[in-house]
């Protein structure tokens, strides 16, 4: 299985997919103090994709990270942390959070396409694909496992080849990507920004319990 502009080998891809997990790697300890603030003005301006937001719109608070489905940091974040932020948070209205793509190699940038094309499932598939990262991102054939995981989603080998050969959505994903870097210096996965504040690396459910309180408004 071959596609335009995924022009390496499947086993290069898989070379690639292990050298984003080392560079995703560096900021795997969590620093609980903010590295920075950006404009939320910019930071929820348009993307060459539109956000698909998870939560209230009116919500008080707003995360919004940055990922590489290829980075195991970042799934660990959506195993062991999203679930608790979703229940006590997200579906209380008390914070929306926002997925970007920030693709570290083209593996993980074929996983993003697909999932966009999902429509309405597009983050019950990032979910699947996170959840199920070994059996795809870091085996000897990494399309045919990606192909495999999102049977599950319901999409077939037919869309999917035809998914990963559209050149328009490749440069979109990688848009998105880019704006990230050159807007708010994104450089590593996953990269959080909670009302502008910036954060980077794994962060505990305690932690972003503090860090949410924070951005609270005290109730008047």
């Amino acid at each position: 299985m071959s596609f335009p502009f995924f022009t390496l080998s499947r086993r290069s891809l898989l070379s690639l997919a292990a050298g984003a997990l080392a560079f995703a790697a560096t900021p795997a300890l969590a620093e609980k103090s903010s590295s920075g603030k950006v404009s939320m003005e910019e930071l929820m301006g348009p993307n060459a994709l539109p956000d698909v937001v998870e939560g209230g719109a009116d919500a008080p608070v707003t995360i919004v990270e940055y990922a590489s489905m290829t980075c195991s940091h970042c799934a660990a974040f959506h195993h062991e942390v999203y679930p608790a932020l979703k229940k006590n948070y997200i579906d209380t209205g008390k914070v929306k959070f926002i997925l970007r793509e920030f693709p570290l190699d083209p593996l993980a940038t074929a996983a993003f396409m697909l999932a966009r094309e999902l429509g309405d499932k597009r983050d019950a598939a990032v979910d699947l694909l996170f959840s199920q990262q070994k059996n795809w991102a870091f085996t000897d054939k990494p399309l045919d496992g990606l192909a495999n995981v999102l049977k599950q989603a319901g999409l077939g080998q037919e869309k999917f080849e035809a998914i990963l050969k559209d050149q328009a959505l490749y440069e979109k994903v990688n848009k998105v990507r880019e704006r990230g870097s050159e807007k708010f210096g994104v450089n590593s996965t996953p990269t959080f920004f909670v009302n502008g504040d910036k954060y980077t690396g794994e962060i505990s459910v305690a932690d972003f319990d503090k860090i949410i309180a924070a951005h609270t408004p005290a109730p008047k």
